[in-house]
């Protein structure tokens, strides 16, 4: 039996072999908008020396028979139709592409693969343009294809950190190459028409011998999927039986996944990366029944390594169990009623490269309790204001106020090199707001305020988090609680700022002037090299200087 993993690489692969063929055959359509001629020769060029030759016609006929086969397994495996609406479209496109373009294939393709014959340009935009339900097929093809391959990048990329910059620019494409595409095509059979009739137009086989070879593919493709359905759907068939906590017992064939038994039965249950093993929070605890199922492979594997889950937890969305087993999900459903559906795009939980500040203002408790308490309110907004203004126009973005701490974020839309250079600016820009609001409040403070900061660059989740209405952008991992361990020991060492090695590395400043040591931080088994500034103006000229990224970073 073929795992999932690899199954999984397939389908990728071929998908991709496919959206580059497609992506192509639009490109070529889209040359119409100036001429035929210009097609024909990007045909030429795109079909003929690329597509039509050996190591492409297999490659091209190779991704097509995996993508499909895959599908019918994905088919065959599926218990249920309650899936997300995204989802079903995509897997609805993909079963009616062959009805929309087996007519088409068979007419160029397979007849050049009978006879020899190639039909160009001309020829085959007459044939589209003969008639109204032609033309109308060919339309909704195109846009069915798109679709279809567009949903399957999407459910692919969306889980990347670096997608998120390229996004824009793959929905521009998205939208703008199939226009070209249905403006050549109709461009160029209005160029067709007005071109004289060849011997060409006429099929090199019979069409009686064409239309049976149509019919009988139409026909047999309706058949393929009808029988998988009644097959899947017959009666008195092995099932595998999954019983839930109160008692609920769902039956489903086996191979399908936990999760997917849970939503055929309506059972909530979380996934916020939906179902694709990017998280943990569909895992299971299986009470009865563990053995002598499927061992965790690929994905579920790294995943359950990074929780250090226990042999009898498992991901419902990776789990397809071979035999009757009891389960009893670890997330529960009813408290987080916003991620039962899965999250989009950056509501999702997603591992980036990030900078993390921390800042605190030192010894503002004692402050406070000698102000009056809306002259502290009063003065915590112009502080706030004051590292809200620093960090964005350093390119970060405030994370959360918490008292009078702040957290920023860097990296979110950038490199890591430049994020790690951000946060340290964002640190200059700092301490020059903290002596301008001393200068300002010299006459009510007792004493100047004191900042101290802390800065690490490395992974970390960064999602939407919250409750109810009251959601937000935010950044959990070991990343953000070193770079918070630092800020405190900024603090102990009556410093203004206490960096990573790794920030500084990164970003590729020099401190010429400065010492790293290796220190302990509570929470780390090992030593941090850290960077210990006591006033972060020093830092003006090390960042005015070229960066120098270490290759070892």
């Amino acid at each position: 039996m073929i795992s999932t993993s690899i199954k999984s690489r397939v389908h990728i692969i071929s998908g991709l072999v496919l959206a580059v063929f497609i992506a192509s055959h639009f490109a070529n359509h889209a040359l119409g908008i100036v001429s035929i001629d210009l097609m024909e020769r990007g045909r030429r060029f795109a079909f003929n020396v690329l597509w039509r030759s050996w190591p492409g016609t297999v490659l091209l006929y190779g991704a097509v028979l995996a993508h499909f086969l895959l599908a019918l397994d994905a088919l065959w495996r599926k218990r249920s139709l309650r899936m997300p609406v995204s989802e079903a479209i995509k897997i609805g496109f993909g079963l009616s592409l062959p009805l929309l373009i087996g007519e088409h294939v068979i007419g160029t393709r397979l007849e050049y693969a009978l006879s020899g014959f190639v039909r160009g340009y001309p020829e085959v935009l007459r044939s589209i343009g003969s008639s109204t339900f032609v033309t109308a097929q060919f339309v909704v093809a195109v846009i069915v294809v798109w679709t279809h391959g567009c949903l399957g990048l999407w459910f692919w990329l969306r889980g990347r950190a670096w997608f998120q910059r390229f996004a824009p620019l793959f929905h521009m494409l998205a939208v703008i190459l199939p226009l070209l595409a249905l403006t050549g095509m109709f461009s160029g059979m209005r160029w067709a028409s007005a071109m004289p009739s060849t011997p060409n137009d006429v099929p090199a086989l019979p069409f009686d011998t064409l239309a049976m070879i149509k019919s009988s593919f139409l026909i047999g493709y309706v058949v393929l999927i009808g029988v998988i359905i009644l097959l899947k759907f017959r009666p008195n068939r092995t099932l595998v039986r999954i019983r839930y906590p109160g008692g609920k017992v769902v039956a489903v064939d086996p191979g399908t996944s936990v999760l997917e038994a849970s939503r055929a039965a309506g059972i909530p249950h979380v996934a916020v990366c939906g179902g694709k093993g990017r998280c943990s929070t569909c895992r299971v605890r299986v009470m009865e029944g563990l053995d002598g199922q499927p061992d965790p492979e690929g994905r579920e594997r790294s995943t359950l390594k990074s929780i250090s889950a226990a042999r009898d937890v498992r991901l419902a969305c990776q789990l397809r169990p071979v035999h009757d087993l009891t389960v009893a999900p670890l997330v529960d459903a009813g408290a987080v009623p916003q991620v039962i559906r899965p999250a989009q795009d950056s509501a999702a939980g997603q591992e980036r490269m990030v900078a993390a500040l921390f800042c605190d203002l030192r010894g503002f408790t004692q402050l406070s309790e000698r102000k009056l308490p809306y002259d502290v309110v009063f003065l915590l907004n112009r502080y706030f204001a004051t590292v809200g203004e620093a960090v964005a126009s350093a390119g970060g973005s405030v994370d959360k106020f918490i008292g009078d701490g702040v957290i920023a974020l860097f990296g979110l839309e950038t490199d890591l090199p430049l994020a790690c250079r951000q946060a340290l600016h964002a640190a200059v820009k700092l301490g020059e707001g903290i002596e301008e609001l001393n200068a300002a409040f010299r006459a009510e403070l007792d004493t100047p305020l004191r900042i101290a900061i802390g800065l690490h660059a490395g992974p970390a989740i960064v999602g939407q988090m919250g409750h109810g209405k009251v959601f937000s952008l935010t950044a959990i991992g070991d990343t953000m609680n070193t770079a918070s361990r630092l800020e405190g020991l900024a603090k102990q060492r009556d410093a203004q700022l206490a960096v990573s090695d790794d920030v500084v590395a990164i970003s590729g400043i020099a401190l010429p002037h400065h010492q790293s040591e290796p220190i302990e931080i509570r929470g780390r088994r090992a030593t941090l090299e850290t960077w210990i500034v006591p006033d972060v103006a020093e830092l003006t000229a090390a960042l005015a200087a070229p960066a120098e990224v270490k290759a070892s970073a």
